[in-house]
């Protein structure tokens, strides 16, 4: 069934999102594909003819993308949101490490704080596209807020690092600063990479309708 094939192969490479879930739907776009040419080949079709009917049926690559690219949008920025919220504990711990007299210690607090107001955003939109998103609707720019969020909570980490490395060679309690400045690297390192996912996401179903 070359036709499905070629069809399954050109919807794969438009898509992004996790790996997991965009598997999973592309499978099940391709058993369906399977199934609709098999109801054609009992109805007298050839094989060949019955793949290309069961492709006509199922549409273009443009008609199918939308509601696929944003079906897994969706489960990026879940995946993100889980993401930022669970190095929320990370943020608290650097948040409390950093704290003291110099500049770059106030600095590297503040900036751990906002991170962790980040992930706290980040948790109500995991809440939001996951049990209440049975009872109401997931509003249309939700992901792209878990992605702005993400890049936030990112890039503060990042910087309160470089304000801890700063820190660490002017205090006396120089271990503690270290290892706060080592835990804000690791959590900007985890969330950054999911971050970019999210936002290649939200660019690719940017075309999507306004809808709440």
């Amino acid at each position: 069934m070359s036709a499905i094939d070629d069809h399954v192969a050109a919807l794969t490479a438009t898509l992004r999102g996790p790996e997991r879930a965009k598997s999973r739907l592309i499978e099940e776009m391709y058993d369906g594909l399977v199934d609709t040419a098999a109801a054609h080949a009992e109805a007298g079709a050839g094989e060949e003819e019955a793949a290309r009917l069961a492709v006509r049926d199922f549409g273009t690559i443009q008609d199918l993308a939308p509601a696929c690219q944003h079906e897994l949008t969706i489960a990026q920025a879940r995946h993100t949101a889980r993401t930022i919220t669970l190095t929320a504990p990370f943020l608290l711990a650097c948040w409390y490490l950093a704290r003291g007299d110099l500049l770059w210690q106030q600095l590297a607090a503040h900036l751990a704080l906002i991170a962790t107001l980040a992930a706290l955003l980040a948790a109500a939109a995991l809440a939001a596209t996951g049990t209440l998103a049975r009872r109401l609707p997931i509003p249309h720019r939700l992901p792209l807020a878990v992605a702005w969020a993400g890049t936030t909570a990112s890039a503060a980490m990042a910087v309160a690092a470089l304000s801890l490395a700063v820190a660490a060679a002017l205090a006396t309690n120089w271990p503690l600063l270290t290892a706060a400045g080592a835990l804000a690297a690791a959590s900007h390192a985890v969330v950054a990479t999911s971050v970019r996912a999210c936002r290649r996401c939200v660019g690719l179903n940017s075309f999507q309708p306004a809808a709440g």
